[in-house]
C-alpha cells in the first residue's frame, strides 16, 4: 500500500482533548482528475462544523454541498477506484472522542454530469468487522479499491498487534453509490 495514500490519524492535526475535540487548522484542499475538480473546505470548528464540496467541469450541476459534520476534516483524497471515467471525492473525518473514530464523507461524479453520495456501510453491517474495533482508523482510495484498517483491540480497548483491513468496490445503488465489502483480512 502506498503510504502517501493512507491517512493517518495519529499524524493528523486534530488535538484530542477528553470527550471532544479541540478545534483544528480550516481545511482547505482542491483535488483534480480527469478534468473535474472539488475543492473541498472546512472551518474545522469543535462544534457545529460543516464541510463544503465545490465541483467544477461536471456538465449538468457543479452546484456546492454543504454538510453539517460531527467532527473535523482531516483530509481529502480524489479517485476513480471504479475505472469509469468519472472521479470520486472522499474526504475523511474524524470523530469526536478519545477513540480517534474516522468517518467518511464521499461523492461520484456521475458520467461527469452531477454529484452523487458514496456509502460507506457502518462496520456493524459486516459480521464479526467491528469485532475489537477501538477506532484509528486508516482509509484511502488504493488501486481499485477503497481500503479501511484499523488495529484489533482486545475487551479492554488495548492494541492486541494485530490489524485487520476491510476491502471495498465501489458499486452502484439504488440512490446512489456502495462501498461493498470485497475481502476482509487479519495481519
Amino acid at each position: 500500500m502506498k503510504n502517501r495514500n493512507i491517512v493517518n490519524l495519529i499524524a493528523g492535526t486534530a488535538l484530542v482533548l477528553g470527550a471532544g475535540l479541540a478545534s483544528a487548522a480550516p481545511f482547505d484542499k482542491k483535488e483534480e482528475l480527469q478534468g473535474i475538480s472539488f475543492h473541498v473546505t472546512s472551518p474545522n470548528k469543535a462544534a457545529g462544523n460543516a464541510v463544503r464540496i465545490v465541483p467544477a467541469g461536471l456538465q449538468i450541476d457543479n452546484s456546492p454541498i454543504e454538510m453539517d459534520i460531527t467532527g473535523i476534516v482531516t483530509g481529502a483524497e480524489v479517485a476513480d477506484i471504479n475505472a469509469d471515467r468519472s472521479p470520486e471525492i472522499y474526504i475523511y473525518v474524524l470523530e469526536p472522542g478519545p477513540e480517534k473514530l474516522m468517518s467518511l464523507v464521499a461523492f461520484s461524479a456521475n458520467k461527469k454530469k452531477s454529484l452523487s453520495a458514496i456509502n460507506l456501510p457502518a462496520l456493524s453491517e459486516t459480521k464479526g468487522a467491528d469485532k475489537g474495533y477501538c477506532g484509528n482508523d486508516d482509509m484511502a482510495p488504493v488501486e481499485g479499491t477503497f481500503l479501511r484498517r484499523f488495529p484489533i483491540c482486545d475487551k479492554n480497548k488495548q492494541p492486541t498487534g494485530k490489524t485487520r483491513q476491510l476491502q471495498y468496490k465501489l458499486k452502484p445503488g439504488e440512490a446512489g453509490w456502495q462501498l461493498k465489502l470485497d475481502k476482509r483480512m487479519e495481519y
